[in-house]
């Protein structure tokens, strides 16, 4: 930032991703309370076919295990919600979004009021979703699960041998 740099503002944007073609359900709200929260998994219930089971991948941030947000949920069982551990990291997909829309058209842009940066973020998402693209793993799940029981074995044998 520059030492002329003026905040005028933030918002809190909501994004749900279709791991299967790229797409995007966004939105702008000012806070991130249960009651945003529910607003955005509204918007997410109206835009996609009723027909659909939708696995959702949240952090454990308070808000999205709320009583009320809980209690909707429980009367939409299309909503399977799957929670990351404290400190893991995200779906790399939604990682690589957020990255993209903050150095493709957040970082360098000027905007003065907070209704123009939800019109950049608006324009931006609309703009990604006339032709998005999956995230592809570049290795299967066998090849990963393998990696994954090495590190476990080598991070036991060295968690026995520092006991002995």
């Amino acid at each position: 930032m520059t030492h002329d740099y003026k905040r005028n503002g933030t918002t809190t944007l909501f994004a749900a991703l279709n791991v299967l073609d790229g797409q995007v359900i966004g939105q702008c709200q000012q806070r991130h309370t249960h009651a945003e929260w529910l607003k955005f998994l509204k918007k997410i219930d109206r835009e996609t076919p009723k027909d659909k089971t939708l696995h959702l991948i949240a952090d454990n941030y308070a808000t999205h295990k709320h009583p009320v947000v809980q209690e909707w949920l429980a009367k939409h069982p299309r909503f399977v919600m799957h929670f990351t551990p404290t400190s893991a990291s995200w779906l790399n997909m939604v990682e690589r979004f957020f990255r993209d829309i903050t150095t493709e058209r957040l970082r360098r842009g000027v905007f003065t009021s907070v209704p123009e940066l939800i019109t950049a973020i608006d324009q931006y998402i609309a703009h990604h979703n006339t032709d998005p693209k999956p995230f592809i793993w570049t290795k299967s799940a066998r090849d990963i699960l393998q990696k994954v029981i090495r590190a476990n074995s080598r991070l036991s044998s060295k968690q026995n041998a520092a006991l002995h």
